[in-house]
């Protein structure tokens, strides 16, 4: 049975998986970012965490895996787990205006909802985002001891600027759980967000931001990580505007 927890809260933000090394070729521009907000505690979520390993492969698509912690209460704590990924959710729900916060919860380009393990509806959701992909070009290049991040300037007008979002991840997670509704099962998991950082902001205007590559690669157990540029999400705001995967290595 799907998890649902019917509230709305304010809290704070985050975004998005994939890979490091030092950058040759811009990454082709994906098509669209898929979020499953899933727990360890949740029975249902452990088709919906198979269903994202392979999403992983389509090179179409950055698959991100969002642990919350809201049902740690049920017996085992989720160790992949953070408060912020719960705040997300929230934040999502708020700017929806729908309240909806369940697991699992698959979330595409910030937007659109639908049960994690629902291949045929992810699918759909894809389908219908712009041909084109994402309005905002995000190209990244390693080079000197830092990232660089270049984006593309195209029309904004959002109540305030974009944010631009560093999220480092592990590309691959497998968990024994010992306790709880999924006693007994080992889990893999597919580009766990590990860290979100802020860094920066987009206004409508081409921009070049640079992070040094000690802080890229700063989060324990992080072997990759994407950038995200999000509309400011305490807007009721929730778009994803543009995305790229770290360069691969």
């Amino acid at each position: 049975m799907v998890r649902h927890v019917r509230q709305i809260a304010a809290a704070a933000l985050l975004v998005f998986g994939a890979s490091p090394a030092p950058a040759q070729q811009p990454a082709a521009q994906p098509k669209a970012v898929v979020e499953l907000f899933t727990s360890q505690g949740c029975s249902s979520c452990p088709a919906a965490d198979a269903l994202f390993v392979e999403l992983a492969k389509d090179p179409r698509l950055i698959t991100l895996t969002l642990p919350v912690t809201y049902w740690d209460y049920l017996g085992w704590k989720d160790t992949l787990g953070q408060e912020v990924f719960s705040k997300r959710q929230k934040l999502y729900a708020k700017a929806r205006g729908d309240g909806q916060i369940y697991t699992p919860q698959a979330v595409v380009n910030g937007a659109a909802h639908i049960v994690g393990s629902d291949r045929g509806g992810i699918d759909k959701l894809v389908r219908e985002q712009p041909r084109d992909g994402f309005p905002v070009k995000v190209d990244l290049a390693e080079a000197d001891g830092a990232l660089r991040v270049s984006l593309g300037a195209a029309p904004y007008a959002g109540e305030k600027p974009a944010v631009v979002w560093l999220l480092q991840l592990s590309r691959t997670a497998t968990v024994p759980i010992e306790r709880g509704e999924n006693s007994g099962k080992t889990v893999t998991y597919a580009n766990v967000v590990r860290g979100i950082s802020r860094i920066g902001e987009w206004n409508g205007a081409s921009a070049t931001l640079t992070v040094p590559l000690e802080t890229v690669r700063s989060a324990a157990k992080a072997d990759g990580y994407v950038v995200l540029v999000q509309a400011d999400l305490y807007t009721r705001q929730s778009a994803i505007l543009g995305a790229a995967r770290g360069p691969a290595k």
